[in-house]
């Protein structure tokens, strides 16, 4: 087990409420070359402390009741690593080895969990459990459909922060399909999502109406207009994107991620996504103390603790963290080489990396070259 991550003591300062926000988004984009590529930001107040938890195939799981017990019991077909969160081995964000790529987001106020009963039992997982079953059972989306009948998700508590966290999931494969699942009035509901984009409440389909108070907004600048014999034009580029709402809300993030997603322009390969998926979730990076609330007299104030990006194409996991701009790479077959059957962590390094280039002179002849 690697040692878990720090940020900052100012962070820690900030985050130390009990009732954590998150103010996650999620995009996918597609390459010239057939990728597919998610990418998202966890926003947490509470430090997650998360590394890349490297899961095989093989791997005996099982879901948990509210009252601890075991619910459902499966071994996993497929391997699969993510971020995870306080050491455990959760996947919060990540992939496995068939191109299957999950989210968890949250969804405060909405989600609704089915009853634990004796008769749901063997078939029962926590919310955060969800994660971990879907990498490991199914290869892609269509079989994710298929397969949701075969569990009930139930308000069991997450560990260490001992509190039924609330969430929703966006599911991708390969093939550039994705799908959000939400838990509505106790079942699974499954909704297709073309535009790879979720953020967090309300429910998904409120989202996607919402759109419509913006088709007004382009990539392309307004011409001017004569007003009684007056000319007014723009008074820059991108007015064509005026209105854009550019607060933290989700409704206002889910509003930037479809407009900066659609906007961008095809990729020629994965590797040029992925940097166009980072480029992307830099629009919804939280400052630390940007965004606050109060809870029992203390603050509590969100950041955006790491970014994601997945290559579903080539099989690899991307990340940066906020004590870090250096983007990571994980190749997924070389880790779970590395990992050699057994579960696994690596590091999510958060140490502030800044080159010093004081003294990194060219002459004029090589800078011209």
């Amino acid at each position: 087990m690697i040692r878990r991550v720090s940020i900052y003591a100012l962070v820690a300062a900030f985050a130390c409420a009990t009732t954590p926000g998150l103010a996650c988004t999620n995009i996918a984009l597609k390459a010239k070359d057939g990728a597919t590529i998610r990418a998202r930001t966890m926003e947490f107040a509470n430090l997650l402390h998360s590394s890349v938890s490297v899961v095989p195939k093989g791997a005996a799981m099982h879901g948990t009741l509210p009252d601890g017990g075991k619910g459902i019991a499966y071994t996993t077909k497929y391997n699969m690593l993510g971020a995870n969160a306080l050491g455990q081995d959760i996947i919060l964000d990540g992939m496995n080895d068939q191109g299957l790529s999950i989210g968890l987001l949250y969804f405060p106020g909405f989600a609704e969990y089915a009853k634990a009963t004796p008769e749901n039992a063997n078939r029962a997982m926590a919310p955060h459990e969800f994660g971990n079953w879907v990498l490991g059972s199914f290869a892609n989306v269509d079989e994710v459909k298929a397969g949701l009948g075969q569990v009930a998700v139930v308000p069991t508590p997450a560990p260490v922060l001992n509190q039924v966290q609330p969430l929703h999931y966006i599911v991708s494969d390969k093939s550039g399909k994705s799908i959000v699942i939400e838990p509505i009035g106790g079942t699974l509901q499954v909704t297709d999502a073309p535009l790879g984009v979720m953020t967090n409440a309300p429910t998904y389909d409120w989202h996607t109406t919402n759109l419509r108070n913006y088709v007004n907004l382009s990539v392309t600048g307004v011409p001017p207009v004569d007003l009684g014999g007056t000319t007014f034009g723009q008074l820059g580029n991108g007015a064509g994107m005026h209105g854009l709402p550019g607060d933290f809300t989700p409704p206002s993030r889910f509003v930037r991620a479809v407009a900066f997603s659609q906007a961008e322009y095809p990729s020629d390969t994965a590797e040029e996504a992925v940097w166009s998926g980072f480029h992307i979730m830099n629009q919804f990076d939280i400052p630390l103390g940007s965004v606050r609330e109060e809870s029992g007299g203390k603050p509590l104030a969100e950041l955006t603790q790491w970014t994601t990006v997945s290559d579903m194409k080539n099989m690899r996991f991307y990340f940066k963290t906020y004590g870090s701009q250096s983007i990571h790479m994980i190749d997924l077959a070389k880790a779970f080489a590395a990992a050699k059957g057994e579960i696994r962590q690596i590091e999510m390094g958060s140490e502030p990396a800044i080159a010093d280039d004081s003294t990194t002179f060219m002459s004029q002849t090589e800078a011209a070259q």
